[in-house]
């Protein structure tokens, strides 16, 4: 059973790695690429932690992942205001020291807030504030990108 988690989780990361979209016509100015590390925290030998970025062949649930999401205005024009949407798998869950005003979804991209501003509908049709656990999607809205800029934004998980 671990086994076919930590497989699924490889092939989640590759998801996301492959798949930041965007609906903006834009979208042939933009190159969009992007990796996956795990976040590990190392005692060294005087005693000190430090944290370090290690491949993702091994993960377990509770590692902490961090997703990098890279573009490039590949254009000879300035893009404005694109929109970088990331879909969230289920096999990892928001992390709560992300960006508190980072733009995310809990509606699979239908409502887009702060995920303090959010709330869900229960089952049994009460509502209450959204969680990190029920984010399904991330945005960043990159104001201006002139010809040849490139840029990174990034998140953190956890794997379930």
């Amino acid at each position: 059973m671990k086994t076919g988690r930590i497989f699924g989780i490889f092939a989640v990361a590759a998801a996301l790695v492959s798949s930041p979209v965007s609906a903006q016509a834009e979208q042939q100015a933009m190159v969009i690429s992007g990796d996956v590390k795990v976040v590990k925290t190392v005692t060294a030998d005087d005693g000190t932690e430090q944290t370090e970025l290690a491949d993702t062949s091994v993960v377990v649930p509770g590692d902490k992942l961090l997703f990098r999401n890279n573009y490039r205005n590949q254009s000879t024009e300035p893009v404005e205001n694109f929109k970088l949407t990331n879909p969230l798998s289920s096999a990892v869950v928001f992390a709560e020291d992300n960006d508190p005003a980072l733009e995310v979804s809990v509606d699979g991209g239908s409502t887009w807030a702060a995920l303090a501003e959010l709330t869900v509908t229960n089952e049994d049709g009460t509502t209450r504030a959204a969680q990190a656990g029920d984010v399904t999607h991330l945005r960043w809205t990159l104001k201006m990108i002139q010809p040849g800029e490139t840029g990174q934004v990034t998140f953190n998980a956890f794997v379930r």
